[in-house]
């Protein structure tokens, strides 16, 4: 099982320098998005803009009775936790309106 691994694991470690050698263009660099279902509330919620799309994308989460049980997760582990109240529409929607907060 260990020779296993250190087999793949040699294999994906040698095999980026070997395509970095072959590409001709680089890949065009993306701005990421600021807040996304992977921030954690707290932090979303420390930027101003950022709280108003989450409250307007899932109004009362900021304002819940267990906020500071759950302020140090992001939305996915939340949406794990609470599937029937963040389902896959309610954290689309989230992540849309969190993505276009500059």
């Amino acid at each position: 099982m260990k020779t296993a691994l250190f087999a793949a694991l040699a294999a994906v470690t040698l095999t980026p320098a070997a395509s970095a050698q072959t590409a001709t263009t680089p890949a065009p660099a993306t701005a990421a998005a600021k807040f996304n279902l992977d921030t954690p509330i707290q932090d979303i919620v420390a930027d101003a803009k950022a709280k108003a799309a989450l409250d307007a994308d899932i109004p009362g989460l900021t304002t819940h009775e267990s906020y500071d049980m759950f302020k140090g997760m992001n939305l996915r582990q939340l949406g794990a936790a609470a599937p029937d109240k963040l389902t896959a529409d309610v954290l689309a929607k989230a992540e849309k309106g969190l993505a276009a907060v500059k």
